[in-house]
């Protein structure tokens, strides 16, 4: 195992301190947790979002805490669901008032922690709702998950529904617009190397120098098959496809585009992928309204990527286009 680390049981602690030395302005944590929340938290008068979930795919989630997205973020151990009670101590401390969505990846950890911390918060007099994201169409049940697993478009819903917490929307609207992006939003993603956890030292699986995996998840678990590696061209069409099946998209629709890096995937290749993406939407006839390419939600240092399609109307595109000022997604 080569990685730029001291003791790999202290990677997560390290790692938050590092993200607040590097961004004050932006973010704060709170002290001996695992959570951090926005600089100015708590913000009264609006609708508080936190969300979550393993360290390992960064910048997810500490990344988007700020202005127009998150307010808090709370990083479990490497693939490892947070505890409960920091999940609760990051509800405390953004609430303003106005209440708190919980945004939850589905995983099996996830969901239940995320849950159980909603109830003591709301013992405690506070308003809690929450949205499970499941965008992946690659399999209905995996490794971590009953149902489909969250993985990138989980970036999308940190953005609309942060614009509408920012807006000033009552938390069942907020819900209501996350809940809507959750409902029009496919991603399917591939993988060409395995990534290796710091614990543990070794890959997390194999694969052949001629060999990529295809669905698999963001924690490394299984996808659909294995085959031996095509081009861009391919690859991209072959995702695509897989969204197509899973949600109608007709002539003339609009569409964000998410290309998203896992960790490892130089940029070069990503933008030969969103090439090709929009080329396949372009013969279709779908509009792409707006393009993000980059690493959002990785998978430590895996080689891959993911494309997620967000249909769009007109309520979406004014909330994905509202300002945003974070550490990791910035739109002035």
């Amino acid at each position: 195992m080569k990685k730029i680390i001291n003791n790999p049981e202290n990677v997560v602690n390290e790692m938050l301190e590092g993200i607040v030395k590097a961004h004050p302005q932006y973010v704060k944590r709170l002290e001996g947790l695992n959570v951090l929340v926005r600089a100015n938290s708590p913000v009264k008068g609006k609708v508080a979002l936190v969300s979550g979930g393993g360290s390992g795919h960064e910048p997810s989630h500490g990344g988007f805490v700020g202005e127009g997205m998150l307010d808090g973020a709370v990083a479990g151990e490497v693939f490892t669901s947070p505890t409960p009670d920091q999940i609760f101590e990051a509800i405390k401390a953004v609430d303003g008032g106005e209440g708190v969505l919980l945004v939850i990846k589905n995983y099996t950890g996830d969901v239940m922690n995320f849950q159980m911390a909603g109830e003591l918060a709301e013992a405690e007099g506070i308003k809690v709702a929450d949205v499970i994201i499941n965008d992946d169409v690659a399999v209905e049940n995996s490794t971590y998950t009953t149902g489909r697993r969250g993985i990138a478009g989980t970036v999308l819903v940190h953005k609309i529904a942060g614009a509408a917490a920012e807006k000033g929307m009552d938390l069942e609207e907020v819900k209501r617009i996350a809940e809507k992006v959750i409902a029009n939003v496919r991603t399917m993603g591939m993988s060409l190397t395995p990534c290796t956890v710091p614990a543990v030292g070794k890959p997390g699986f194999q694969l052949g120098e001629d060999e990529m995996e295809v669905g698999l998840g963001i924690h490394g678990e299984p996808g659909t098959h294995r085959e031996k590696v095509k081009t861009a061209a391919e690859i991209t069409k072959d995702l695509l496809d897989k969204i197509f099946e899973d949600i109608e998209l007709v002539e003339k629709d609009e569409v964000a585009v998410l290309v998203n890096g896992l960790g490892g995937t130089p940029l070069m290749e990503l933008y030969i992928a969103n090439n090709e993406v929009d080329k396949i939407l372009k013969e279709k006839g779908i509009k792409t309204y707006k393009t993000i390419v980059g690493n959002y939600m990785t998978s430590l240092e895996m080689a891959g990527f993911s494309v997620s399609i967000l249909k769009l109307d007109e309520e979406l595109k004014e909330l994905l286009d509202y300002k945003a000022d974070t550490p990791a997604f910035k739109q002035l």
